[in-house]
């Protein structure tokens, strides 16, 4: 199903991409001009796109985590993708990783970043991704959308059987004012072509988990989001993908995983090609991910870089936008001011 048929009217693609094409945004600040918020040169934006830039907002989480907030009547309904806040200190990033790290949450943080969900949708169930999502599931009732894998751990962490909904790609689930649409994906490899704790889970496991390594990867799932009214926006994971599976999903917005390697064939250049070249492209899960939100991004040792240097030989009509933890962005993926 492509829900751009049930959603959208023409003229989309023009508005998203703006007047500066294969502009790249670098680190932006919470604030922005005119120009930054309407289009080049200021020019003020058509109508249809300032009601739909207010009606839905974006806060990157790090990693390839997610904040979507969307106005719904009086009240606004927040989705999440892989909220990993906590963001605790394994040695991954500075030489002497342990994968004996005990997980934790930090709940009065996970409180203040990730609000109140309705939905929380888990790409796969690595520490990164799924840490903070027991805690969420049980403290707000949120439903939680991912794996198998995903659905046996947190039964394990005792939330309810009734918030889980497995899926395993092809899904099209209709919530009050979006729709989530769930796509077979794939874990990104190493230089070696294998991946930290791979596996997956056709029980709960004995006990809960309590290291990071007592996770795996349990399968890897994409979503697309799509409001009514607004931009659909793809969320990835992991820097791998099934290119079968991608077509067609053909987002409005893709936020993409930096590849850690080059380990995957042609991987920016196949993964744009089955997209569709997005009009706007959102590099995710560069960061380090151990360093606090309150603090700046900084890179994870992914070539950043590279990947943008190829988004632009490949869909030079693509507006890129690197992200920066303080910034709201609108539907449109630009500032709000």
């Amino acid at each position: 199903m492509n829900t751009h048929t049930r959603r959208f009217t023409p003229g989309r693609r023009t508005l998203l991409r703006g007047a500066a094409l294969g502009a790249a945004v670098p680190l932006l600040p919470a604030t922005a001009s005119a120009e930054d918020a309407e289009g080049a040169k200021g020019a003020a934006a058509p109508a249809g796109r300032r009601r739909a830039a207010g009606s839905v907002s974006y806060r990157w989480l790090g990693t390839s985590g997610w904040r979507i907030d969307l106005a719904r009547g009086a009240g606004t309904a927040t989705v999440l993708v892989d909220p990993y806040v906590t963001r605790f200190d394994t040695g991954l990033f500075s030489g002497s990783f342990d994968p004996a790290t005990r997980l934790r949450t930090d709940k009065a943080l996970v409180r203040e970043h990730a609000g109140t969900p309705e939905v929380v949708c888990v790409t796969h169930t690595h520490w990164d991704h799924l840490n903070d999502v027991p805690y969420l599931a049980r403290s707000t009732g949120a439903r939680v959308i991912g794996t198998e894998t995903t659905y046996h751990v947190l039964r394990s962490f005792g939330v309810d059987a009734g918030q889980i909904s497995v899926v395993k790609g092809g899904e099209v689930l209709d919530f009050d004012g979006y729709v989530v649409e769930v796509a077979s994906s794939r874990h990104s490899r190493n230089g070696s072509y294998s991946y930290f704790a791979p596996g997956t889970l056709n029980a709960p496991p004995a006990a809960a988990p309590r290291t990071i390594s007592d996770l795996p990867e349990g399968d890897t799932l994409a979503f697309k989001v799509t409001p009514d009214g607004g931009p659909s926006a793809l969320f990835m994971g992991a820097s791998d993908f099934d290119e079968r599976s991608f077509q067609g999903l053909a987002p409005d917005i893709a936020m993409l995983a930096v590849a850690s390697t080059k380990s995957t064939y042609r991987y920016v250049p196949r993964l744009l090609d089955a997209l569709g070249r997005p009009d706007v492209v959102v590099p995710v899960h560069w960061d380090d991910f151990e360093r606090p939100l309150s603090e700046p991004p900084r890179k994870d040792g992914t070539d950043l870089d590279e990947f943008v240097a190829q988004v632009r030989e490949v869909s030079p009509g693509s507006r890129l936008v690197v992200p920066d933890y303080r910034t709201v962005y609108g539907a449109d993926l630009r500032p709000r001011r």
